[in-house]
């Protein structure tokens, strides 16, 4: 717990101090460019991925970084809530869905009956990456770490195509006002690899 307070003594001491003019500048307003949709995977970190500036990325982050089909709901829906919010109030130009590798969410999606008792809920929420465990299910990958990084690359697709249910967004989409990215990021390298739409594949972004 220590390390926390120690943290945030040196982020006054130091970081705060180095950014003060871009801290005062965006202290009473926020115009970030990009919604990022990432897991909550603590590995896993947007700004120091992107090296983006406070006030550029607006963050969502979640189990397996999944985004639930469009509905109009009177529950409590956070991810959709923020993502209208960072569409319909912060004009960002750019979504991102950020899978990466060694996901435990998408591991998840193939775990037994005695796991799934203990996360109920997360057992749920992956209900809405069902798509990709049946295309999964079906490839029948025997080679334990080839269905792990398809699986991830997979979920990264269906994600986007999710974001196309969102009426707005897709309006803004097909006129160009909007563009969707899908990254996989391999943590243990480094490595980012962008989706190629015409391709239907993934790149290294070099």
């Amino acid at each position: 717990m220590q390390s926390l307070f120690d943290g945030v003594k040196e982020f006054n001491s130091k970081d705060f101090v180095e950014y003060q003019k871009l801290f005062k500048k965006i202290g009473r307003k926020q115009e970030p460019h990009t919604l990022f949709i990432g897991c909550s995977d603590s590995r896993v970190v947007p700004t120091l991925i992107t090296k983006a500036l406070p006030g550029e990325l607006f963050v969502i982050r979640n189990i397996a970084n999944i985004v639930p089909l469009y509905r109009e709901s009177q529950e409590f829906l956070a991810t959709t809530s923020a993502i209208e919010y960072a569409v319909q109030v912060l004009h960002v130009s750019n979504i991102l869905i950020c899978g990466h590798s060694n996901c435990g969410g998408c591991n998840a999606l193939f775990a037994d009956n005695e796991t799934n008792k203990l996360i109920p809920h997360t057992h749920k929420w992956l209900e809405l990456a069902k798509n990709v465990k049946d295309k999964m299910t079906r490839l029948r990958i025997a080679d334990p770490a080839v269905r792990e990084w398809m699986t991830e690359q997979l979920n990264i697709v269906e994600q986007m195509n999710h974001l196309l249910s969102y009426p707005y967004i897709k309006e803004k989409y097909e006129k160009g006002k909007l563009d969707i990215l899908g990254w996989y990021y391999i943590i243990q390298t480094g490595e980012v690899f962008n989706y190629n739409k015409n391709e239907k594949t993934f790149i290294k972004i070099e």
